[in-house]
């Protein structure tokens, strides 16, 4: 140990910071996570609306690994391109040196007991007296989480005041800029937190340990090292999850060569021409927002061609029957019900496939399996499984239920045609014109099923039109289910057909109509739109 250097409370401090870190990103993300998901998921139909809605969400939930995870999900769900989640992923660089303008105007200019104490003190309070509303038990604990910020940040302070005393920053003179920004990377990898990266740094220029210089390349660092963190989370990860962790990879690095080749003439726009000087803590946060912005500008031009190289160099290798549940990771709620219901409406259309086929089995087309029918519901009801393992608000919760139930009747529907193709066969192949006619009317009324299906556009829930015309077929297939029951009663009164005989043909029409029934109410259910808590909708 460097004498006069309290290593413990170095530590104390560091892990106190984290905490406080982690404490107030998850009371922001419970107090408005689902606000700036609707954010980032509406207003990114430009590139400086991305990189908008990128800064403004990671300054204010302090955390860009959490705007990084919402956008990933968008992304596989099919509601982002890969260019919005980068547009988007840019924007967090530049949002995410809010932490350190916050640690640079408080954290070295108030008396922080003062400052710290009466956030912890209120805080802690609030979490125990007012434990009954979730609201301001989460208000407390942001209080509580910016106390350990700076309390934190205080004892990191100290401990570095003392060594202060006993290094002198020439003796790392030699080391050179890389070195630093290396120094800044490993720290970053290892604690997974810029931000603690950044209050460190800020420390110990703050007490003279290390040069301006020294510091900006540790920042730079940094920078780099967010991206190292998530490279290691797109191991073994979804397709769309490794390209932006490329496409984020080119652009953290190249970002950080171009600053540090321009480093000497950055240094003095900071100190000599903005006259930061004599404030080199806040020269240093402005120098890390300088550089990020000045990252965004030099790819702004180029993001597109960026999401295009990612694509290319990584590929999507399907291996099975889903398109976008696979993709997309469900622990955002809402981007995990979106890409459920476009995998349910993409089954359903499989199912009609099928059915379609089993009805007219001379047609030529795409010929679907039941076995595929069958592997495709285990995919989504595994997918269901995981999205409500995480917690999810109650509108989503219940809508996510009635998604599965759609995928249910979509599944029982295919096994029920599935179980009855048999008997179809046998009354298609019938000569007599009772039997012809129940074939005519089991067959049309599974023939305009699939037709409708064919129409709708699934995607776009709200186009005119859809839900009154699932109601009209929903009427109709009801009206035809009493019809071909007053014509199997008058067929044998006429004694067109025996006991048995309509005991069979009603057995089919109840089969049929039951099937009927359950892919009309999937259809509306995945017409429905889907809304949170704050009355958002979310499709």
């Amino acid at each position: 140990m460097i004498a006069g250097f309290e290593l413990w409370v170095f530590l104390a401090g560091l892990g106190i910071f984290l905490f406080g870190m982690h404490m107030m990103e998850e009371s922001i993300r419970l107090l408005s996570g689902g606000a700036f998901r609707s954010l980032i998921r509406k207003y990114t139909d430009t590139k400086l609306k991305a990189i908008s809605s990128g800064i403004f969400s990671t300054a204010i939930l302090q955390s860009s690994s959490a705007v990084s995870l919402m956008v990933l999900a968008f992304v596989g769900a099919g509601i982002m391109t890969l260019t919005q989640a980068i547009a988007v992923m840019m924007g967090a660089k530049v949002g995410t040196t809010a932490t350190a303008w916050i640690v640079a105007v408080f954290g070295f200019k108030f008396n922080i007991d003062a400052f710290s104490l009466p956030l912890i003190g209120i805080g802690g309070l609030g979490i125990i007296l007012l434990a009954k509303s979730p609201r301001y038990v989460n208000i407390s604990k942001f209080l509580v989480a910016f106390g350990f910020l700076f309390m934190g940040l205080d004892y990191m302070k100290n401990s570095v005041d003392q060594l202060a005393e006993v290094i002198d920053p020439a003796m790392f003179a030699g080391y050179g800029v890389i070195v630093f920004a290396i120094v800044g990377m490993v720290m970053t990898a290892i604690m997974q937190s810029s931000s603690a990266t950044i209050a460190i740094v800020l420390t110990m220029l703050f007490s003279g340990v290390i040069t301006f210089s020294s510091g900006a390349a540790m920042v730079i660092g940094a920078n780099v090292g967010t991206t190292v963190t998530v490279l290691l989370g797109s191991i073994g990860g979804i397709v769309s999850k490794k390209q932006a962790a490329l496409s984020q990879l080119i652009f953290t690095v190249s970002t950080a060569v171009i600053t540090l080749l321009v480093l000497p003439l950055l240094t003095w726009l900071v100190l000599d021409l903005l006259g930061f000087e004599e404030n080199l803590v806040l020269g240093l946060a402005l120098f890390h927002s300088i550089f990020n912005v000045i990252g965004v500008i030099v790819f702004y031009p180029f993001i597109g061609n960026l999401a295009g190289f990612a694509e290319k160099r990584i590929q999507e290798k399907q291996e099975t029957f889903s398109k976008y549940i696979y993709r997309t990771e469900p622990s955002v709620s809402d981007a995990g019900l979106e890409a459920l219901r476009k995998e349910i409406s993409r089954q359903l259309r499989y199912s009609l496939l099928f059915i379609n086929q089993t009805i007219n089995p001379g047609r030529h087309g795409k010929h679907i399996m039941y076995g595929d029918l069958v592997q495709y519901h285990g995919e989504i009801f595994e997918y269901y499984t995981r999205v409500i393992s995480h917690e999810m608000e109650k509108p989503l919760q219940e809508k996510t239920d009635k998604m599965l139930r759609a995928s249910r009747n979509i599944m029982n529907a295919s096994k029920n045609i599935y179980d009855l193709r048999d008997e179809l066969m046998i009354l298609h192949s019938e000569t007599d014109l009772s039997h012809q006619k129940a074939s005519k009317s089991l067959s049309e009324r599974l023939q305009r099923i699939v037709e409708k299906g064919k129409e709708l556009k699934l995607e776009d829930p709200e186009a005119a039109g859809q839900t009154e015309d699932v109601q009209e077929l929903h009427d109709y297939i009801e009206s035809e289910d009493k019809v071909f029951i007053k014509m199997c009663g008058d067929m044998l009164s006429s004694k067109q057909i025996k006991k048995g005989e309509a005991s069979f043909l009603l057995m089919m029409n109840r089969v049929v109509t039951q099937s009927n029934r359950m892919l009309i109410y999937s259809m509306k259910t995945l017409l429905e739109r889907i809304y949170d808590e704050s009355g958002n909708s979310v499709n």
